[in-house]
């Protein structure tokens, strides 16, 4: 079967391979056959490898949903009756978690930060002396609306350091940028199929302590289907998800992971970076501008700044790109005119390349100036 490649440029979904593709074509089966629970038992205990994770302290359980049921799990099914959550807030995923506390009238302090600054940790380390009522600390490891690196490593210690447990949104960072949850302090972390084991959509999973999650058995029931000490236990019990899983999807990962250990962790992180200084040499050639200084992104995500240029128009440059096999997203920050670039997926260098040949002849096309204007800001 021949299938048309498209380059995704945006945050996720990301470029698969077709074997990945190819490998929801199963034969069908009943979810709760011994086959398919060996399959998921499989699958969870290789997630644990992405991130080094010891499988006698740490697990990994599946959910059936986007990245978000990841926030929505963590942070109603471990927090303790009278404890506070602290949500670092310097970006749209961290807020996202914050309004997700509101949601659930969970006690929580919204550290906002400015989404272009990595947060103080005089500060944090501050808010966590003075509120011992603290028992969550809580952020996103690269806010993908502008591709912001947190420093994980060391917000972790805090959290530790005054007996909180440290949860990260590591969605856009796992099984991409490395990750060794035990040097980086992390107690859960989490991610989606599609992103960094470039799988499909429709299958997260938690990573996290066993011990922390036995313990929140005792915790308040805040969510009958994203209770994660409910689902944990199903898993342990049955080797199945408590509800119907995404079968096709589940194959999906299965494959994806296999050729991420193929690949190999520092190979995959050095195509990444490949691909990204591709991207960054691309938008210096073009005189773009990006939101954020180089030295605090990911590595994984340029935030590209519209040029002051009247002829500019993203929706006709994207569907430009678009119909020629190239995928642009626009920007996550309210008020600010950008587009991303984003090191995701099965990708390396050439096509960013070939991307960048198109995207010039879309600002020809539409008659922007280049190399691109900005006026002085």
């Amino acid at each position: 079967m021949e299938i048309k490649r498209n380059i995704l440029l945006n945050p996720g979904p990301a470029t698969t391979t077709d074997t990945v593709k190819m490998a929801q074509i199963v034969p069908d089966i009943c979810p709760r056959e011994r086959e398919f629970a060996d399959k998921m038992r499989k699958l969870r205990a290789d997630l644990l490898k992405t991130v080094h994770a010891d499988p006698e302290e740490y697990t990994s359980v599946l959910f059936c949903g986007s990245g978000t049921i990841n926030i929505d799990v963590c942070l109603n099914s471990l927090l303790p009756e009278g404890k506070k959550i602290l949500v670092i807030d310097n970006g749209a995923y961290s807020t996202r978690a914050a309004d997700i506390c509101v949601y659930y009238g969970l006690d929580h302090i919204d550290l906002k930060i400015p989404i272009n600054e990595q947060p103080d940790l005089a500060l944090v380390e501050k808010i966590l002396a003075d509120d011992p009522a603290i028992a969550l600390v809580y952020t996103t490891h690269h806010e993908t609306g502008t591709g912001l690196l947190n420093p994980i490593r060391e917000i972790g210690a805090l959290a530790h350091k005054y007996g909180a447990i440290f949860v990260t949104d590591t969605t856009s960072s796992l099984a991409m940028r490395p990750i060794d949850v035990k040097k980086d302090n992390v107690d859960f972390c989490m991610a989606s199929a599609q992103k960094g084991i470039m799988a499909m959509t429709g299958l997260s999973f938690i990573i996290g302590k066993r011990a922390e999650i036995e313990r929140s058995a005792a915790y308040p029931k805040r969510s009958y289907y994203c209770n994660l000490y409910r689902q944990y236990a199903y898993f342990e019990k049955t080797g199945e998800m408590h509800f119907t899983p995404p079968v096709q999807t589940v194959y999906a990962a299965i494959q994806g992971l296999k050729e991420y250990f193929e690949e190999g962790e520092e190979a995959k992180w050095a195509r990444h970076t490949r691909v990204m200084n591709a991207i960054r040499a691309g938008v210096d050639a073009l005189g773009f501008r990006e939101f954020l200084p180089r030295e605090i992104q990911s590595g994984l995500v340029s935030a590209v700044l519209y040029p002051d240029d009247p002829n500019w128009n993203f929706e006709k440059i994207h569907d430009y790109c678009y119909e020629r096999g190239f995928t642009i997203y626009p920007g996550k920050v309210a008020g600010s005119g950008m587009f991303r670039l984003c090191a995701l997926g099965a990708i390396d260098a050439k096509d960013v390349e070939d991307f960048f040949t198109v995207f010039r002849a879309a600002l020809e096309n539409c008659g922007v100036q280049i190399p691109v204007i900005y006026n002085e800001r």
